[in-house]
Parts: structure tokens; sequence; C-alpha cells
């Protein structure tokens, strides 16, 4: 049962990063459940000696938590773009924003560099 619970796991485990309703855009669609084919084996033995499909496990979870198999397209054509999403500059942009040294990024450095001692 315990390589059932992480199969079902990998498709929940976004709630990680956000623990509403959104966390099942990142993996509650059929490539979500490939993957934890992928990570578990096209099978996984019980305890009991049964032997269980681990795409019927995903997408039973699937159905039980959205009532059908959607594709990551059905998720993404709902999702609003927004001008950063696909905002370009250099790495290390002096703008901060968009690059690839963005605000936390660049806050992180900040508090890195405030505690490495300064060279004697």
């Amino acid at each position: 049962m315990i390589a059932l619970q992480h199969a079902v796991h990998i498709i929940d485990s976004s709630k990680e990063i956000i623990a509403d309703f959104r966390h099942r855009a990142l993996r509650h669609h059929c490539e979500g459940i490939f993957l934890a084919e992928r990570l578990f084996g096209v099978t996984i033995t019980l305890s009991t000696g049964r032997i269980v499909p681990v795409r019927l496990i995903g997408e039973q979870h699937v159905l039980e938590d959205l009532g059908r198999i959607p594709s990551f397209a059905d998720w993404m054509r709902f999702i609003r773009p927004e001008p950063w999403m696909g905002h370009r500059s250099e790495i290390g942009g002096s703008d901060g924003e968009g690059s690839a040294h963005g605000r936390v990024c660049s806050a992180i450095v900040e508090i890195t560099d405030a505690v490495t001692p300064a060279p004697t």
C-alpha cells in the first residue's frame, strides 16, 4: 500500500506549493498520470501480491477529484496571460524584474552578500 500512496502523492504533491484547488493544474491531467507511471513503473505489486497498473491509480485519483481526466491544454486554456510571463531581458539586467536575477533572487544575493565575511 505504501507504493500506492506514493503514486497518488506524486499527483497531489503540488499542494506543497499552493494549498487550494489551483495545485491541481500542475499534475491533475493526463501528463501527471504518465509522470506517476514513469516514476513508479507500469505496475505496482501490492503486499497481497495483486498487481495494479499505476495509470489506473492515477486515473482513479484524478477522476475522484475532478470528475474527468483533463489534458494539460485544458488547464492552460484558463490561465490568463500576464505581461511578466513572456518578458525577456538579459541575464543580470538592470530592471531586476523578468531577468534571471529577479527580485527574489536579488534579495537572496543581497542576504548572502551581507553574511559573507569581507576578505581580510
